[in-house]
C-alpha cells in the first residue's frame, strides 16, 4: 500500500505530539512508508469526531497494524494529547478488531514497554498480558524497562 503523502504527514504530525521521545517509541517517515510497502500493513486516520478525516484536515489520532496468518499485530496506536479521553482510541481499538476479523484474524497483538499509560485502555477492551521481554527499551538516559505482549481473542 502506498498511501497518499497527506495521509503520511499527518499520521507522522499525530505520532509527534502522542510519542514521548524519551522512549524512543516513535517512527520515522521512512519505516512506516516501508511498513506500509510491504503489503500486510495498513492503517486508519480519525478526525477529533472519530471519522476519517476530511482531505486536508488534521487526524487527531492513527493505528498502524500488520496482518499474519490469523493474527493482526498492532504496531502503532496513538491520539493527539489534544484529542484524548474522547473515546476515540477506544472507537479505533474496535474499528481495528473489525477489519482485522474481516482478514481472517483470531486475534490481535500488541507489545508495549511497561508503564505505558495506554495500558488501562488495552485493558479495558479486553486485551490480556500473554509475555514479557525483560529490559527491551532503553530510555534516552540508558535505563531499561521490559515490554508487555498482549493478546485480544477476536470472536
Amino acid at each position: 500500500m502506498n498511501p497518499p503523502a497527506d495521509d503520511l504527514d499527518r499520521l507522522m504530525a499525530v505520532m509527534a505530539a502522542a510519542f514521548d521521545p524519551e522512549y524512543g517509541e516513535a517512527w520515522t517517515r521512512r519505516q512506516v512508508e516501508d511498513a506500509l510497502l510491504l503489503g500486510n500493513c495498513t492503517y486508519e486516520l480519525i478526525d477529533d469526531c472519530g471519522n476519517p478525516p476530511a482531505i486536508g484536515c488534521a487526524a487527531a489520532g492513527f493505528s498502524l497494524s500488520r496482518h499474519g496468518y490469523e493474527e493482526e499485530e498492532l504496531l502503532l496506536f496513538a491520539v493527539d494529547p489534544k484529542h484524548r479521553r474522547k473515546g476515540l482510541g477506544a472507537r479505533m481499538l474496535v474499528s481495528l478488531a473489525e477489519a482485522a476479523k474481516s482478514r481472517g484474524a483470531h486475534r490481535l497483538l500488541l507489545e508495549m514497554r511497561r508503564g505505558n499509560p495506554a495500558e488501562s485502555l488495552y485493558r479495558t477492551f479486553g486485551f490480556q498480558p500473554i509475555g514479557e521481554r525483560p529490559n527491551y527499551y532503553r530510555t534516552l538516559h540508558g535505563d531499561r524497562i521490559d515490554a508487555i505482549t498482549f493478546a485480544f481473542v477476536l470472536e
